[in-house]
């Protein structure tokens, strides 16, 4: 089915089990330019109260000196990550074998900065601390993700997690957080994003995913080291004659979406724990530790898909329409992010559709 087609039945459904209602482009960016004050000019190069106001707005946020703006969390990471190799003299960073810098973007880190990578711990499961200690190479920095997002958004806990950016700092490592999904991690520690951010040298959060964004992110750092960021992310290309957009369009996020995480989450362990008895469905995992979590259900998926898609236009409740492989014959694997529509969808409806879905009647 083409994009055009099912979309169209994804606008056509009053319910949707997802972040966000699915919005036109003209929606969005009329959305994004009603939460500028009318008389707001447009920054130059970065330069500007729009954007200067935001990079404020973020680093009290996260309890950092400044933080930066830039175009996407690609050029965000492998910013940061350089900057702390280079400062070290080290040329190795540790991150997870599912970590989006080694999935998604074609090795930037070493075509583009010379950086080697040391995958730690098994791609199914969480980095322990056992993992981290046998590795021998001289680090610059060791990257951590909060949350997990491939294996269905899993924290490590408070305790492990300190022991974690202790060994980092023990070995005169740098500690980088991929927070791209921080304001979703955030209620399960219960602590504050600042206390959570306070662990590490740098911070990099998307203006998005959980806030509904168009796009960008904000990396967060000391001073000295914003001052660095700044320079390449012109040498990236990344200080357009305009960045304001990426902030605009996610201060409606940053105003309403934060504090409603933990609402989502607790709708997300209600969704869970009905799911679970749904014959065919595994959740994972169980229960969720963030407002994004994973379903893995057995079946042939061309023929789920032509089932959820039936759901849509029969019932006019969207669930989804791709999944992805889960490595084992016969199972396939949904994300699941659970924001303001899907609390339109009670825990015992979700598990009737989802029923029909696996079940086929």
């Amino acid at each position: 089915m083409s994009d055009e087609a099912w979309r169209g039945i994804m606008a056509g459904c009053e319910h949707w089990l997802g972040a966000r209602r699915p919005l036109s482009a003209s929606e969005r960016l009329r959305a994004a330019a009603a939460a500028l004050p009318e008389d707001a000019w447009p920054d130059h190069y970065g330069e500007g109260e729009i954007v200067e106001s935001f990079e404020q707005r973020l680093a009290e946020l996260l309890g950092m000196e400044a933080a930066v703006l830039l175009p996407s969390g690609t050029m965000a990471q492998q910013i940061a990550l350089r900057v702390h190799c280079a400062q070290r003299g080290r040329d190795t960073v540790a991150f997870h074998p599912t970590c989006h810098l080694e999935l998604h973007e074609h090795a930037g880190y070493a075509h583009l900065h010379g950086l080697k990578a040391e995958l730690v711990g098994d791609r199914d499961r969480l980095i322990e601390l056992a993992d981290l200690e046998a590795v021998h190479a001289p680090l610059g920095a060791l990257l951590l993700e909060l949350p997990q997002r491939e294996i269905g958004g899993r924290l490590p806990e408070w305790d492990e997690l300190l022991a974690q950016v202790g060994w980092a700092h023990g070995r005169g490592a740098a500690a980088h957080l991929d927070g791209a999904r921080l304001w979703e991690a955030a209620p399960y520690y219960r602590r504050s994003h600042t206390e959570i951010a306070a662990l590490f040298d740098t911070v990099y959060v998307s203006l998005y995913k959980g806030l509904g964004g168009l796009g960008g992110s904000v990396l967060a750092a000391s001073e000295d080291l914003a001052g660095e960021v700044r320079v390449w992310r012109r040498r990236h290309g990344g200080t357009l004659p305009a960045l304001y957009p990426f902030a605009a369009a996610a201060l409606p996020g940053l105003d309403a979406l934060v504090d409603q995480m933990p609402g989502f989450l607790e709708h997300a362990r209600a969704l869970a724990a009905a799911l679970r008895e749904v014959a065919g469905l595994t959740v994972v995992p169980d229960p969720p530790q963030t407002p994004l979590f994973h379903l893995h259900l057995r079946g042939e998926p061309d023929t789920l898909c032509e089932r959820a898609l039936d759901v849509a236009r029969e019932r006019r409740v969207w669930l989804f329409h791709s999944l992805a492989p889960t490595g084992v014959p016969g199972v396939s694997k949904l994300e699941v992010n659970v924001g303001s529509p899907a609390l339109e969808i009670t825990p015992a409806g979700a598990a009737e559709l989802f029923r029909v879905v696996l079940a086929g009647g």
